[in-house]
């Protein structure tokens, strides 16, 4: 089985490789990583960056203060480096919205050099335009911005949200019959029944997906407040989000100027109005693709009791978020897609990963029996796993899985890297101890800026020294993951000092010296060891030496 597409955005065909291959090291190092939480994050989609060898990493926490949207970078998709700032300034962009800024995504376009963020926010104007009453309690939508770089800044490209106005016309509103409080629905079916049809889709954690036959569609969760669906099983109501897709138009994608807002396709426009509804009353359409009630599963059921547990201070809640869409093709070419999605709160250890499959990219979809393939593991320290998107190596070879994360029950969100098996069934590889990079991120290349050091007037000599990946992406010196060991020769001829990629040699004589600096990785339990690139019949270090030359 081969993958055709996987975000066509980015232009990368991936082949996949047996499950056994995360066993040997990565073609071209022996070096490795571990997931040590170190890099706060959630909702994390990670773009792979061919014109600068970087993975780009964008996060809805993490960003510094006065932005929106954290940018991490990575020449390994396993060390990150925190970008100064974020995707969105403040109070420049974005502010269609005034809180809830979550999950982005961005896509380039390499014909053009465009970069697309996508993200969700909840409204701060203009409310009962959108959702058809002045006070709807969570009135979510989805923006886009651009920038001509993965680390922006991102200018939303018009300010205002997508003009979709996504409408359930045989939703009873019993939101609308409700107390203030919004937490105890109606006991009856009956009685929710007598609310009112209709009302507007509040929507977030968009995600794009390129079809090989140029079709674009966004996937998006209906979120889930104001939502209450009956749940004969339990006979009660039930706080749900649910997956929905909408094909979009492609004009914003060929756009070179980056100022074509997307659009849906002129089918789901007004496709939900009815007869009597007035002119100029928007009612959209869309697919649904994920919902419990048509296709259960006993794992997302965490929190369907919450409200008796709690006291009533939590709702009864159901949660399917945070979708990826990938394509496949078997050996006759017949196309597969797979839909990763996310379960339960993501403030809680049961939060986890299942998977979807279909046919074509509107479905039907049908869950897969082995749900959960990502949970919580206490044996490795790791709960609360989840909304991640699907990258490949840098040579295409293999799959991984960048979802967020918590060490223990109680600590915040961070990034985490997890080998994914892509073949007729999907698994992810959950991990906190050593693990080998990622294919193609080595052979690793080491320089220093000096091909000879030589002593100033203070007696010493400072050099930078830089390892890149094989696609000339810089690892941060400043993550604990990488560090630099120097060594002089004769050990005795004077001091060396590493700080971060800076080394600096204090000769005490004058003799002839030679030092030598070894490219290192961390291990899980903090002991550091030399890396090597590899070969079929040779080992060679990383490292780099230079003469050091003892000015009179």
């Amino acid at each position: 089985m081969r993958l055709t597409a996987l975000f066509v955005a980015a232009l990368v065909v991936l082949s996949l490789v047996p499950a056994t291959a995360s066993a040997h090291p990565a073609r071209g190092t022996d070096a490795t990583y571990h997931n040590d939480a170190a890099t706060p994050g959630a909702d994390p989609f990670v773009l792979f960056d061919r014109p600068s060898g970087y993975y780009y990493a964008y996060s809805t926490e993490g960003a510094d203060p006065g932005h929106h949207f954290a940018i991490y970078r990575s020449p390994d998709l396993a060390t990150w480096e925190h970008l100064p700032g974020g995707a969105l300034r403040a109070g420049q962009d974005g502010d269609w919205a005034h809180d809830w800024f979550w999950a982005p995504e961005v896509y380039h376009n390499p014909d053009t050099g465009l970069y697309f963020l996508f993200y969700a926010g909840r409204m701060n104007r203009d409310v009962a335009a959108h959702f058809g009453h002045a006070d709807f309690e969570e009135p979510c939508k989805v923006g886009v911005a651009v920038s001509r770089s993965p680390a922006g800044p991102f200018h939303d490209i018009t300010e205002a949200p997508l003009d979709y106005h996504p409408y359930d016309p045989a939703y009873h509103d019993v939101n609308l019959i409700m107390d203030a409080e919004q937490k105890k629905p109606p006991a009856t079916l009956e009685e929710g029944r007598t609310a009112p049809l209709g009302t507007y889709i509040p929507y977030i954690d968009p995600n794009v997906f390129f079809d090989a036959d140029g079709r674009v569609y966004l996937y998006f969760s209906r979120n889930a407040y104001r939502n209450w669906v009956w749940d004969d099983d339990l006979g009660k109501y039930v706080e749900e989000s649910n997956i929905y897709a909408v094909e979009l138009t492609g004009d914003w994608w060929r756009d070179p100027t980056g100022r074509t807002m997307p659009a849906i396709a002129p089918a789901y426009r007004d496709a939900n109005r009815a007869p009597g509804d007035a002119p100029g009353v928007r009612k959209d359409g869309y697919v649904p693709v994920l919902a419990y009630g048509s296709d259960k599963q006993a794992w997302e059921n965490a929190h369907v009791d919450d409200y008796a547990k709690s006291g009533g201070e939590k709702k009864d809640r159901r949660w399917a978020e945070g979708s990826t869409t990938t394509r496949t093709t078997d050996a006759q070419g017949a196309p597969r897609y797979h839909l990763t999605y996310s379960a339960n709160n993501y403030e809680n250890e049961f939060y986890g990963v299942g998977y979807a499959t279909a046919d074509g990219p509107l479905g039907p979809w049908r869950k897969a029996a082995e749900n959960p393939v990502l949970s919580q593991d206490p044996a490795e320290d790791l709960y609360s796993t989840g909304h991640g998107s699907i990258i490949g190596s840098p040579d295409g070879e293999q799959l991984y899985y960048v979802h967020h994360g918590r060490p223990s029950t109680t600590s915040s969100r961070a990034l985490y890297t997890s080998r994914l098996h892509l073949g007729e069934e999907l698994s992810i590889d959950a991990s906190t101890s050593d693990e080998p990079l990622p294919s193609g991120v080595g052979p690793l290349r080491i320089r220093a800026d000096d091909r000879v050091l030589r002593t100033g007037p203070d007696g010493s000599a400072t050099t930078r020294v830089r390892v890149t990946s094989a696609r000339g992406a810089e690892f941060d010196p400043t993550n604990p993951q990488n560090r630099l060991r120097a060594v002089l020769r004769p050990a005795d001829g004077g001091e060396v000092v590493v700080r971060g990629d800076r080394v600096t040699v204090t000769p005490t004589g004058r003799r002839p010296l030679s030092l030598t600096v070894t490219y290192q990785r961390q291990l899980a339990d903090g002991s550091y060891r030399d890396v090597a690139n590899t070969g079929p019949r040779h080992s060679t270090p990383v490292e780099v030496a230079l003469p050091v030359v003892v000015r009179p």
